[in-house]
């Protein structure tokens, strides 16, 4: 008979934090509190929302009726740490150093400290999984145009990596045994070579290399991107909200919602269908530019995120790449399933959790 084990979850955003219980792999329950901002506006930084937020998961389990001392494992999302292998990796002392002192202040270096203060009460590990600085890009893929400036990973690992076990379970295959692209659609996009369980190279979506996508811009031309940083009309600041936040389709149709752009394409708006068609081929280059990484051995592409929910996207990529190789899509962002699954292989002693920081 299968043990069963439980897995609490979580996922903290910038104004919203997602929870997901877990008997083995099935969810048994999930809540999403949205943040209002003005109530934020009360913590001077990030890390002080700690508590509050520790406290709204706490109280609400309880409410739900559900005992914490009938937890087993305790998984959170990765934040901006020190660039890693792929893995899960137990909370402990150099982490929560490295999140909460952090320079760059991002939700997701909440979730970790969390996790950690709901678990030391319980005696059970509290463990994060593929975070966003996943780095197993080869040599040669590190090396930009100047020696000032390096290539570095910072990516979809949790959803992207999760996607591809998946695949090769469905499959019958292990994932360390295929070449895949997998490609993340949402907010940022990145589409990655993924070797035989490891990922040689991929566009980093922190700033948002690459394609442009719903709120970044991509590829710029540098020159002019340098000559716009010192024409004296913008700030640091703004330069880096047009690169990331406001740039993309967002700067071209106001709007960072695909469903509203797919909508306009279909209200005959021509520039809407210009703008998501050029966006959609320059993710398709993309994936193209990852099958010579793979040198043409591509097992399969396979589209995710929560842009691969629309069928006008992931169709228009299909006639541009399938000569590729199969395409397989898998929508949404799944990063608490991902958590969660990555939890019980652990439980299950399918995976070790490693020691951070990596040697």
């Amino acid at each position: 008979m299968e043990s069963k084990f439980t897995i609490l979850v979580i996922n903290p955003g910038s104004t919203s934090t997602k929870i997901g219980l877990y008997e083995n792999q099935t969810s048994i329950l999930e809540k999403n509190f949205h943040h209002d901002v003005e109530d934020l506006k009360q913590y001077s930084t990030v890390q002080e929302q700690v508590t509050y937020r520790k406290d709204l998961i706490v109280n609400t389990l309880h409410k739900e009726g559900f005992n914490l001392n009938d937890l087993d494992l305790i998984m959170a999302r990765g934040g901006l740490l020190k660039s890693m292998p792929s893995g899960v990796y137990k909370v402990n002392d150099s982490m929560l150093h490295d999140l909460i002192n952090n320079k760059r202040k991002h939700a997701s270096n909440l979730s970790a400290v969390i996790g950690y203060n709901i678990a030391k009460d319980l005696g059970i590990d509290a463990c994060i999984a593929d975070p966003v600085v996943v780095d197993e890009l080869q040599a040669v893929a590190r090396i930009s145009g100047h020696p000032n400036f390096e290539r570095t990973s910072i990516f979809h690992a949790l959803n992207t990596k999760a996607i591809g076990r998946k695949y090769a379970e469905q499959i019958h295959k292990s994932y360390e045994d295929l070449n895949l692209i997998i490609v993340h659609m949402g907010g940022g996009i990145t589409a990655g070579a993924h070797q035989y369980g490891q990922v040689i190279d991929v566009n980093q979506g922190l700033d948002g290399e690459g394609p442009f996508s719903p709120e970044r811009s991509g590829n710029l031309p540098a020159g002019d991107l340098v000559r716009l940083c010192f024409s004296g009309d913008y700030t640091q600041d703004d330069i880096l909200k047009m690169i990331v936040g406001q740039g993309g389709v967002s700067a071209f149709l106001g709007t960072n919602d695909m469903r509203t752009v797919e909508k306009m394409v279909e209200d005959g708006n021509s520039k809407a269908k210009l703008i998501l068609d050029a966006m959609i081929y320059q993710i398709s280059k993309l994936i193209g530019a990852q099958s010579v990484v793979l040198k043409g051995n591509v097992d399969g592409i396979l589209l995710t995120g929560g842009v691969a929910y629309s069928q006008y996207v992931t169709s228009e990529i299909k006639n541009q790449v399938s000569f590729l190789g199969d395409i397989h899509v898998f929508p949404g962002e799944n990063e608490l399933e991902a958590l969660a699954f990555n939890g019980y292989r652990v439980l299950t002693n399918v995976e070790t959790p490693k020691i951070y920081p990596p040697k």
